[in-house]
């Protein structure tokens, strides 16, 4: 079982190489991407947010029902084939994303030695903070995943992350 996160840039690259079976975006709703060749429709999460923390005019915040229907979309996934996660950059959004599913997937896991995983497979991610409180709170992890996420520290600077892989099981 593998998460895979990437740029918007490397979606068609990653599918290419990697066939994953699932597909999440999350793009600004006026930038949200059809569903490439070889996806079926019902296995591409779209979600239209911003990469924002706070609720400010003209952008789109995450909130509890969007990261509901992403954990709801991770607990459909078989994990036979990758999934792959994407926002613009692959280094906020998505990771956020990909770190909650991780901790969806192994409920018993350390949050820190999720969130220090992701660090040593993506040296630039910072995941969004809200995305990773709501989760949090919606998987009823005491604040535990959003302290790993301040433990490991924003990453390093960057315009663009490379695709990496990030395991769904920690024991």
């Amino acid at each position: 079982m593998t998460l895979i996160v990437c740029p918007l840039s490397q979606v068609e690259s990653v599918i290419a190489a990697r066939a994953p079976s699932h597909l999440v975006t999350l793009l600004d709703p006026s930038y949200l991407i059809a569903t490439p060749p070889g996806l079926a429709p019902e296995r591409h999460l779209k979600l239209g947010v911003n990469d924002v923390v706070e609720q400010t005019e003209g952008r789109i915040c995450a909130d509890s029902p969007t990261i509901a229907r992403l954990l709801a979309f991770g607990a459909g996934w078989d994990g036979a084939q990758p999934m792959l996660i994407h926002c613009w950059a692959g280094i906020s959004r998505s990771t956020a994303a990909a770190f909650a599913l991780a901790c969806q997937r192994d409920p018993e896991a350390p949050e820190l030695k999720i969130a220090e995983a992701l660090r040593a497979a993506s040296a630039v991610a910072h995941p969004n903070r809200r995305i990773v409180a709501l989760a949090d709170a919606l998987l009823d992890r005491g604040g535990r995943m959003v302290e790993a996420i301040e433990a490991i520290g924003p990453g390093e600077s960057a315009d663009e992350n490379r695709a990496f892989d990030l395991p769904v099981r920690y024991r």
